[in-house]
């Protein structure tokens, strides 16, 4: 079982789109999947319908109530989540005094091993507390790149912070691979930012591409996975060709 973070501290990257269109693909294929919402935004639970958030990642963050309880099921048979809920803002100042605070989701994560396939986790936008726990309670990172100007900018400050983690908290955390988003093949840009891309990170980097596309933007607002959104879309297609890679690599990994 493979427990992967999607974090990118910059916003706008397509890091929820990321976490509910994989989600669903993998969920698709027929693997035991689970989506956990640790975004105070609770996008990612909206986006796949759940309206009720009691209990959520707060409870279990907080000790309030078990992993378990927590989890609700979705409209897809082999897709649960886990969802955030708006009490999330405050946590980072609460988790403040507790001791081994970037710790508060390795144990009740580690309980979820055998019961799951693949569990991904929507990090905020951000590099406190709730990524840092997160990233503890990981065994990769999946980082996704807009291919936009400043797409580099924060990348090192990420890959500090993934560095940090490993040496104090963390020493099995890996980068499980970058991924490029809002691709337009039609933009000089796009492909330089590319190029930049596969240059730092080498085989880390994903060979399926999401480019951009008004459906991957239409579908939350319907409560839906790209996919079943539109199946046919661009979108789709690029989600399902990310979902066969990840399972390649996870299931076959490099010597």
């Amino acid at each position: 079982m493979s427990i992967i973070s999607i974090a990118n501290q910059k916003g706008g990257v397509g890091k929820t789109s990321t976490a509910i269109n994989l989600s669903a693909s993998v969920a698709a294929a027929e693997y035991k999947t689970l989506l956990i919402d640790i975004d105070p935004q609770a996008n990612s639970s909206s986006g796949l319908g759940v309206e009720k958030n009691e209990p959520s990642i707060y409870d279990v963050l907080m000790g309030l109530d078990t992993v378990e309880n927590s989890i609700q099921s979705t409209y897809m048979p082999f897709l649960d989540i886990l969802p955030s809920t708006i009490d999330l803002v405050g946590a980072e100042v609460e988790l403040v005094s507790v001791e081994n605070r970037e710790y508060q989701l390795k144990t009740p994560f580690a309980s979820l091993r055998g019961k799951y396939d693949y569990i991904f986790v929507d990090c905020p936008p951000s590099l406190g507390l709730l990524t840092l726990n997160a990233l503890t309670a990981s065994d990769s990172v999946l980082i996704p790149v807009q291919c936009e100007y400043f797409a580099l900018e924060g990348l090192g400050q990420l890959l500090n912070t993934i560095n940090l983690v490993r040496k104090n908290l963390n020493p099995e955390l890996s980068i499980e691979g970058v991924l490029l988003t809002m691709f337009d093949q039609r933009l000089k840009l796009s492909q330089q930012v590319r190029d930049e891309v596969q240059k730092y990170f080498g085989e880390k980097v994903f060979e399926s591409i999401i480019h951009r596309n008004v459906r991957i933007s239409e579908a939350p607002s319907h409560a839906k996975p790209v996919l079943l959104y539109d199946s046919i879309s661009t979108g789709a297609k690029n989600y399902m060709q990310l979902a066969s890679e990840l399972i390649d690599r996870t299931q076959n990994p490099r010597k």
